[in-house]
């Protein structure tokens, strides 16, 4: 009958070094998450409020997330990735949601809201 468990070895042949074992330096973690998404999304609401109408909202918004883009690389390269992490989310929705809001007003009125 087989043995069904690896043997420890003898000894006599030299076995591999054991596999290595990696481990993230600077883990996200879910507070620095939340605390990047709630900045994210404080940010980008705020500078979306400047905007008077949809033209002026969907241009703020470009603005606010590519500076907010830019702070979240920083913060990826010092080491808080939880917190970049969270404002790029929080960029990623609110560009959606001027995106959708673009789209709408494109697709009723059939004139290009943006330029």
């Amino acid at each position: 009958m087989a043995d069904h468990f690896p043997r420890t070895p003898s000894g006599l042949f030299p076995s591999r070094p054991p596999r290595p074992t990696y481990r993230e330096p600077n883990r996200v973690r879910g507070g620095a998450l939340s605390v990047g998404l709630g900045a994210g999304a404080a940010w980008m609401l705020f500078l979306g409020l400047l905007g008077d109408d949809l033209r002026a909202y969907a241009w703020w918004s470009v603005l606010a997330g590519a500076l907010a883009w830019a702070a979240a690389w920083v913060l990826t390269r010092q080491g808080d990735r939880g917190v970049a992490a969270g404002v790029a989310i929080s960029v990623g929705v609110a560009w959606s949601a001027a995106a959708i809001a673009v789209a709408v007003r494109w697709g009723t009125s059939g004139d290009w809201p943006l330029w």
